[in-house]
């Protein structure tokens, strides 16, 4: 900012407030019953003086210590009920006024739902009978959700247990201005690198201020309002229900806490207790995990991934580590998994292991469960089938493939609802039905299969025909079947239907308009082209409404964010799809359709490593070479000259931004948001580099755009939010490169956004953000 420059937020041209400001379109959550969907209401963007309410940032979490929860939640203004058959609307009364609600949650039964309000003073629980259609607030006595979830039914949808703020809390135990001595570190053995986390804990007070709004006590509370308190206060971050509603998992964090690593880290006890409070069996205590490896696939030594089986009554199981959670350690089996069934008296039993590292299974019955296994080095994904009611039963493979590998997907299966309330896999005998986006060289085209694991024969029961984009979410009635479809087009936005296969008829339950008119003539194309060394690239062009080729090429911005890939093959894949419609982040540069710019939206930017090859071995080469067949591909179609390119992206597609602007001359300007520069910042790895930086100095200098900023010549806009939490990416990345910009003479500007975080929220702080970018671009590029 010049010496003369105001610092008051500022607006971009009104036809981009227009469209920031366009009513946003409801949330829907449908019932377990599918009888009724609840439509949540969303609010326009945030004052920044929400924003930029005080906040509590202490062991990797932001704490709002007004409300006992998360400082940066967003939230709802109202409810309705929607019938699903009739269409027929019932708003839900009885809300407070100024209502901020959160996320619905319903019963197993579907007869009541149940969320949180955020009030000055704390969140209330508050519940829905949906046949009345009003609210009721359940306790006066308020949730604490810091740790998580505050607040979770049991099955027999009448009762629900939930984390209050502790009844005799007192005031906060603080040390005073006047410290009793220095913060001590030590590591006497053993060696413990550690990612660039942000918000940690850094002294006793900070670890006294944790405990106090960490803490909380148990409670059951049934949908009359009659509460019984269970057990002592602790730092519970969680209280998971058994299926039968007869015990819960409860872990909760303790001391010794960590100045390294996030509170997920810090030591934790496992218990199953009954729905007193009386402990029925200490499961494990896990100590402080500070030395787990930085590599992919690296996890705490010990037990893990504590859950309840959702297809019995009550029977805990977990994932022990094998390797000691070292994925360099080389071992037949990588993860055991262990079983523990009520009364819980017994030893635990190993009912799998898993050569690669397990990542979680799926209920449906007791002869039937999945389990998932991948490891990041191959990109390999292996599903299981399990019979858990047979000892002698042996592991049957389901699907073995690369996770990278979009065209093979068989898709993710469906749950449904059990008679227990819990989410199981929705069956038909010995199949299941698989969800999937059907990628393919002609763009997305998603599915719903019914998948035969005996035979292991498929049978397509709807997959999504041009020009319509749709996408099944739902099975909602076996006969016929009947599935909740989104559909979507390039000229209209997505709505909900059930889609009757019996007679293929349509029943529509949302009418959402168009949500940004301005725009309804801009144009969309997926367009497809080749690498300089042969690797197939994607991209998406969209054109400003009223564009006509005859008119000659438009100012053009690229927006992209590099992948790491292991296969070329894979990397050329066709990803997203020409038929749906262009929804708009506040963040998007799409935006800049309005005002006649022409954007390439996610062109693929593949970083290969096949092999052993590291990828980030050739990163500035690949990049530099995926950039020039972008900007190739739109200067042949006479959409774009070579003089009026910018490019631009968010995060680690600012740090590309910077790199393409060091490394090439093809952009006339660019932009980066919230990015990181500096790599030796970052030296225990980032993004898919497990190497530190002193394994692979030399890729960490030639990747950090901070070390060739005496090469960029051409204009580039840096903006960061203050308030910046994402890992590697602190504020200071963006000051510090901005000084060695100016340093060179550079043309630069750096904008930093008051209490933003790495996405920015606030209604001002969007709002300039877009003024700084059309500004730039238009000086830049128009100019």
């Amino acid at each position: 900012m010049s010496s003369d420059e105001q610092p008051i937020y500022k607006l971009p041209p009104q036809s981009i407030v227009d469209l920031i400001d366009a009513p946003p379109t409801p949330f829907l959550s449908l019932d377990p019953k599918r009888a009724c969907l609840v439509l949540m209401h969303r609010p326009s963007l945030a004052p920044v003086e929400e924003v930029g309410r005080k906040e509590l940032r202490l062991a990797g979490l932001r704490i709002d210590p007004k409300t006992n929860g998360p400082s940066r939640m967003s939230y709802f203004t109202g409810y309705t009920i929607r019938d699903v058959q009739s269409g027929a609307d019932r708003d839900v009364t009885g809300l407070p006024n100024d209502a901020r609600l959160g996320q619905v949650l319903f019963s197993s039964t579907g007869e009541h739902f149940a969320f949180s309000v955020k009030e000055a003073d704390g969140q209330s629980l508050w519940v829905v009978e949906v046949a009345v259609g009003k609210a009721i607030r359940l306790t006066g006595l308020y949730l604490n959700s810091v740790l998580g979830g505050a607040f979770t039914w049991l099955s027999d949808g009448k009762r629900l247990v939930c984390r209050l703020i502790p009844e005799d809390r007192g005031e906060l135990p603080l040390s005073g201005e006047v410290p009793s001595g220095p913060v001590i570190q030590e590591n006497l053995e053993g060696t413990a690198p550690s990612r660039t986390y942000q918000d940690l804990l850094k002294n006793h007070d900070d670890e006294a201020t944790f405990e106090y709004y960490g803490a909380s006590e148990l409670a059951i509370v049934t949908v009359g309002g009659q509460l019984e308190r269970i057990g002592d206060a602790a730092l519970y971050s969680r209280s998971a229900p058994s299926p039968d509603g007869q015990f819960l998992l409860v872990e909760a964090l303790h001391r010794p806490f960590s100045y390294l690593v996030p509170y997920y880290r810090f030591p934790v006890s496992v218990k199953v207790m009954d729905t007193t409070g009386a402990v029925i069996r200490e499961v494990v205590d896990l100590p402080l995990a500070d030395q787990v490896p930085i590599a992919f696939d690296a996890v705490p030594n010990g037990a893990r991934g504590f859950e309840w089986r959702a297809d019995v009554d009550a029977e805990l199981v977990w994932v022990e580590a094998q390797d000691g959670g070292d994925p360099s350690n080389d071992v037949p089996v990588r993860d055991r998994a262990f079983a523990l069934a009520a009364p819980f008296t017994d030893q635990a039993k190993s009912f799998a292991d898993f050569a690669l590292r397990n990542i979680g299974f799926s209920w449906g019955r007791p002869d039937l469960a999945l389990a998932r296994e991948r490891w990041w080095k191959e990109r390999r994904l292996c599903v299981w089938r399990l019979c858990l009611d047979d000892d002698e039963a042996v592991p049957t493979l389901v699907f073995d493939r690369s996770f990278e590998d979009r065209y093979s997907d068989p898709g993710s299966p469906l749950h449904d609802w059990s008679d227990r309330g819990t989410r199981v896999l929705m069956l038909q005998v010995e199949s299941l039905f698989l969800v999937g986006d059907g990628a393919s060289p002609e763009g997305d085209r998603p599915f719903i299969d019914r998948f035969d694991l005996v035979s292991k024969e498929t049978e397509r029961l709807l997959q999504s025909e041009p020009p319509i984009f749709e996408r099944p979410i739902q099975i909602v009635n076996q006969e016929g079947p009947v599935i909740l479809v989104s559909r979507e087009s390039e000229d209209t936005p997505p709505n909900f239907y059930l889609h009757d296969l019996s007679d293929d008829s349509l029943n529509a339950l949302t009418d959402f308009e168009h949500p940004y008119p301005g725009l309804k003539e801009a144009r969309k194309e997926l367009v497809k082209y080749e690498r300089a060394d042969g690797v197939q690239l994607t991209a998406t062009l969209h054109t400003p409404p009223g564009y006509d080729p005859k008119d000659g090429p438009v100012p053009t911005v690229l927006w992209a964010y590099p992948r790491e890939f292991k296969s070329a093959d894979v990397a050329g894949q066709v990803k997203d799809s020409p038929h749906r419609f262009a929804r708009m982040p506040v963040h998007s540069p799409l935006y800049l359709l309005a005002l006649g710019y022409a954007v390439l939206d996610g062109p693929t930017m593949p970083i290969i490593g096949e092999g052993e090859a590291q990828a980030n071995d050739t990163y500035v080469e690949q990049l530099v070479a995926s950039a020039t067949a972008a900007v190739d591909a739109v200067v042949e179609r006479g959409v774009a000259a070579r003089d009026r390119i910018g490019v631009g992206g968010h995060s680690y597609g600012a740090f590309m931004t910077a790199n393409l602007l060091a490394r090439t001359d093809l952009f006339r300007a660019g932009i980066a948001f919230s990015g990181a520069y500096n790599r030796t910042l970052t030296p225990f790895g980032f993004q898919a580099e497990e190497r530190s930086l002193w394994e692979a100095p030399e890729t960490y200098a030639e990747m950090s755009p901070f070390m060739h900023a005496d090469k960029i010549k051409v204009p580039l806009l840096l903006v960061h939010g203050e308030a910046d939490n994402n890992s590697g990416t602190f504020p200071m990345q963006s000051e510090r490169f901005y000084n060695a910009l100016r340093g060179h003479g550079v043309t630069t500007r750096l904008v930093m956004l008051p209490h933003e975080s790495h996405g920015y929220r606030a209604r001002e702080s969007i709002m300039h953000m877009h003024y700084e970018m059309s500004t730039w671009f238009d000086r830049y590029l128009k100019g």
